[in-house]
């Protein structure tokens, strides 16, 4: 099985291209934000962590953290921010490894996806077979977002300026895929990138 970090800036088109993979393709696939909500639920060790750090009035009456009443007290105090991502970070990267780990004995995957904006500064790079960076060109991307998402221009330049820039997504990962264009075209990139992955785990066999 082949581990694969996904990342990207905002806007390029991760989650359209984890879609077409889900779909063609012997793989699991998981989000690192999808990730993050789950280790946040109710009985799990960063939830009572969570609580005890920001008080238990951040849990609604049902148990669940507000997500609302949570990023209003973390915003608004950046070591307060620090602590959090610090109990959130490293249980995803638990969570995910735990996956991993049950995936490689199961047998049954060829490929292990994990998606994040953030792979590169959560030290992924470490732990991955490769990294693939998706491309998108900037206005593109804006179009996308305020298309999809409603997002103003103002907000998309806040959102990217706190993102790596190009140059260092490159710079980090073994592959680019360009999602800059026709979506046809961005498939037959992905197609002949995991045609040599299934040829290296074909060697990778032989060699067991």
């Amino acid at each position: 099985m082949r581990f694969i970090g996904i990342t990207g800036g905002v806007g390029s088109g991760k989650s359209e291209i984890l879609g077409y993979i889900g779909k063609h393709y012997k793989c699991e696939i998981y989000l690192a934000d999808e990730a993050a909500h789950l280790v946040k639920q109710p009985g799990t060790k960063a939830y009572e962590t969570l609580l005890a750090l920001l008080g238990r009035d951040i849990a609604g009456a049902d148990g669940q953290i507000d997500k609302g009443v949570m990023a209003d007290r973390i915003f608004a105090d950046p070591d307060l921010l620090e602590q959090v991502n610090g109990i959130i970070h490293p249980a995803v990267k638990e969570f995910l490894l735990e996956k991993l780990d049950a995936a490689r004995k199961a047998g049954q995957t060829e490929f292990f996806f994990v998606e994040a904006a953030l792979l590169i500064e959560g030290g992924y790079l470490a732990l991955v077979d490769e990294m693939w960076y998706i491309y998108a060109d900037e206005q593109v991307r804006r179009e996308r977002l305020r298309a999809s998402r409603g997002y103003s221009q103002e907000k998309i330049a806040r959102i990217m300026a706190s993102q790596l820039t190009e140059a260092q997504f490159r710079e980090s990962c073994d592959f680019v895929i360009d999602n800059s264009g026709d979506f046809a075209g961005t498939c037959r990139q992905i197609d002949a990138r995991l045609l040599v992955c299934k040829e290296i785990l074909r060697q990778q066999s032989t060699l067991h």
